[in-house]
């Protein structure tokens, strides 16, 4: 818009305006970015602010999403877990009685607004065909975090045969609180507060199904695995795998360890003797596959990396001395085998068994099986290679056939095992 200096609106006959109209300066209105006000702009040419992201700012956003997303997951599991519980110890006191209103009844005076306003929600949400299933058509769904945290806190006598510690019930939803707020509105979340809210998470589910256990797996990693075929993590060398996950974890309640690889440092350097004597104690079978130190395979793969002749081959044979002085002090050494194979080597592969809970599928827990994956690359050392994690169960598709890619390598180990010859 162009308004001459002098005012606007001003008439061409005005008396004595129309020279003034032709020499005053002409000032040009421009709207601000966001529209509310009109501005004089500069005078010349106008400098127009760069809209689009840098990499920096791109960055910035995808590691907000990222840990945003991360404790969203656990939010919504610990919701869907909490109404459900809900629903199980209320709905037969209050349905009988009370019908659809049910929610309104068990609120009480105290919480009859927020139970009317869920009700007004859930009948927007039917008009507007939002319930895109059928099974979210009901009064429980349109309740948040903490009106489901009143309900119960009203009705403890309720749910106390059920739950042993109310305390430590009601002490995790406080620390789920500050993401619950942060994650609503699309604030930063830091690391600090995420780790909290998984830690708070986890141990509420574990508390809400009587300490039967919970989540034995990372709910994140298991849905992303379901698009990775098993994969749950790439790490690009094995200090950052160990950072992330050290050998003492992964081992952690191993029914069964079998490992393949050249001279398998990460299990012989990076965890203890007296540590592999316990594990195999309590009853871990253990399968140890090694590169012969005297076949050709060795010579290659020295030259490979620049080493001396006898140097890998010695490292082998001293990795090997080691966890034969393990299995001699083991009372059943038959469930701790030592093998060496004469092919060239492809991978390195730690196969781990969870621990087996009865009455589930296959008598195994979900979750817990678990492998360390890491390529042979030309130049690079074991502890420069990158690692995959994978978790066994974690990409089958619900009715799937297809084996994930935890299975595809235990077939490969059982191969080279049936070829391979055992250690004295």
């Amino acid at each position: 818009m162009v308004f001459p200096a002098g005012g606007r609106g001003t008439g061409p006959d005005g008396p004595g305006r129309g020279a003034a109209r032709s020499e005053a300066p002409t000032v040009v209105m421009r709207p601000t970015l966001t529209g509310r006000a009109l501005v004089p702009a500069q005078s010349g040419p106008v400098e127009i602010p760069a809209l689009a992201w840098s990499a920096a700012e791109w960055e910035d956003a995808y590691q907000r999403v990222r840990l945003s997303g991360r404790a969203y997951v656990w939010l919504n599991l610990v919701e869907q877990r909490l109404r459900a519980l809900v629903d199980e110890v209320l709905h037969p006191i209050y349905a009988p009685a009370h019908g659809e209103d049910w929610v309104t009844a068990a609120a009480g005076p105290a919480g009859e607004e927020w139970a009317h306003r869920a009700g007004a929600v859930r009948e927007v949400s039917r008009r507007k065909g939002y319930l895109l299933d059928p099974a979210d058509d009901d009064p429980l769904v349109f309740l948040t975090l903490p009106q489901l945290r009143e309900l119960m806190v009203q009705h403890w006598p309720c749910f106390e045969p059920y739950l042993a510690d109310r305390r430590e019930i009601e002490l995790a939803l406080d620390e789920l609180e500050v993401a619950r707020h942060v994650v609503s509105r699309n604030r930063v979340l830091t690391q600090t507060v995420l780790a909290q809210t998984e830690r708070a998470a986890a141990r509420l589910l574990a508390v809400l199904d009587g300490g039967a256990g919970g989540v034995p797996a990372d709910v994140v990693e298991s849905l992303v695995a379901g698009r990775y075929a098993d994969v749950v993590a790439v790490h690009a060398d094995r200090v950052r795998l160990q950072r992330d996950l050290p050998v003492e974890d992964l081992l952690d309640g191993a029914r069964r360890l079998d490992a393949l690889g050249i001279g398998l440092g990460m299990l012989c350097q990076n965890y203890t003797g007296k540590r592999l004597v316990r594990l195999a104690g309590e009853g871990c079978r253990v399968r140890l596959l090694f590169l012969n130190p005297a076949s050709s395979a060795v010579r290659r793969r020295e030259r490979e990396l620049g080493l001396g002749r006898s140097e890998l081959s010695r490292s082998i044979e001293m990795n090997i001395m080691h966890v034969r002085r393990v299995r001699a002090r083991l009372r059943d050494q038959g469930g701790f085998e030592i093998r060496v194979f004469d092919e060239t080597p492809r991978f390195t592969a730690y196969l781990v068994e969870g621990p087996r809970t009865p009455g589930q599928a296959g008598g195994r827990r979900q979750g817990r099986d678990l492998g360390v994956i890491q390529p042979y690359l030309r130049r690079a050392r074991g502890m420069e290679s990158p690692a995959l994690v994978l978790r066994g169960g974690a990409g089958q598709q619900p009715g799937g056939t297809e084996p994930g890619l935890l299975e595809v390598y235990r077939e490969e180990f059982e191969g080279i095992w049936a070829d391979s010859r055992s250690v004295s």
